[in-house]
């Protein structure tokens, strides 16, 4: 396992530069879409929307040169087995490259690295973050990650067990980090938290169900139809998936939705017990939720501080999550343990939450 500084420095590297003029000849050449180009954001590929003459929307991705080709090859084969297992579940489609092989593009360029080159259906909708949240918005949520679990159930490749700095099964490693929060009274707070994943959590980890999870779905990989902000129109950007305890992907999820005034937990019961429905969670699972969720806000604001820091001209961009976190884990640190575990029983227990 590699330690948290030297994957945040390969999170940090920047991909390198691609033109539009590259990204609609790689289109025609690999996957035989002539089409225009304008470029999108993403954290480490250069990614571009493509648009044909029919109006049909994709998105070309040229992978990052330090991203292994089996991780590549991780996400792309996920992304199949979720369409076979469930088809009517809004997710990207592969589209497949041109040739018989059907194996990676692997664009060569001299004096460059080798780069692969993948193209996906594109996801119409509006980032969830700039929707209305609600309890209904909630309880979608639960059940639509509730299903891309149970299609991605029983997947397994060679790549799973692959090293993650937002693995949050590894959060105990990102301790560190948080020496770049000078306040030693606010630095206490996700230190408490990492202190009680440590004493509660990671004994019983390896004794949790286990499989290929999303991990990162948070309001900026979540998409809402355009006509009504509860409506949930599909979840993009499988770059953080791993596999990891179930109950994992529904606690990064639910770190998003800690509510800032009634009873902390009011939101993640909402997204727990609609997930529950579709997909039932077992005792041991429930008990560790409350403290899933407030490692993953913990591991938000380490990883962030420690990026912020080493880019002081992007920091506003960065820490753009930390206030909520902070609040977040502010309002789980002063719950009792038991407390927060036996609110999320009684809650997930009823047929449906007011």
């Amino acid at each position: 396992m590699q330690g948290a500084e030297h994957l945040g420095e390969l999170l940090d590297e920047a991909p390198p530069a691609v033109s539009l003029d590259e990204a609609v000849a790689l289109a025609r050449e690999h996957f035989g879409l002539v089409a225009t180009a304008r470029p999108l954001t993403g954290e480490r590929d250069r990614n571009f929307q493509l648009t044909d003459a029919a109006g049909a929307v994709y998105v070309l991705k040229v992978v990052h040169p330090a991203e292994p080709p089996a991780v590549t090859d991780f996400q792309s084969r996920a992304l199949m087995h979720v369409a076979a297992a469930d088809p009517e579940l809004a997710t990207p489609r592969v589209v497949p490259p041109r040739g018989a092989g059907g194996g990676d593009v692997v664009w060569r360029v001299q004096g460059r690295s080798d780069r692969r080159v993948r193209c996906l259906t594109y996801l119409a909708g509006r980032p969830l973050h700039l929707t209305e949240r609600s309890p209904a918005q909630r309880r979608r949520l639960g059940a639509f990650l509730a299903r891309l679990d149970r299609a991605l159930a029983g997947f397994r490749h060679p790549a799973e067990d692959h090293d993650l700095l937002w693995d949050l099964k590894k959060a105990a490693r990102v301790r560190g980090l948080l020496a770049e929060i000078a306040d030693a009274g606010r630095r206490g707070l996700p230190e408490r938290a990492l202190d009680r994943f440590a004493r509660h959590v990671l004994p019983i980890l390896p004794s949790l169900r286990v499989q290929v999870v999303h991990n990162d779905f948070n309001p900026h990989n979540v998409l809402a139809s355009a006509e009504a902000d509860d409506e949930i129109a599909g979840v993009i950007d499988f770059g953080d998936m791993v596999r990891a305890p179930l109950i994992q992907d529904l606690a990064t999820a639910a770190a998003y939705q800690v509510t800032g005034d009634g009873h902390p937990l009011q939101g993640v019961a909402e997204m727990a017990q609609a997930f529950h429905q579709v997909l039932p969670l077992a005792d041991e699972e429930i008990a560790v939720l409350p403290e899933l969720v407030a490692t993953r806000l913990a591991l938000t604001i380490a990883i962030s501080s420690w990026r912020a820091a080493r880019h002081p001209d992007n920091a506003p961009y960065i820490l753009r999550n930390q206030a909520a976190a902070w609040t977040g884990l502010g309002r789980l640190d002063a719950l009792d343990r038991d407390a927060a575990v036996t609110f999320l029983r009684e809650a997930i227990a009823k047929d449906q939450l007011p």
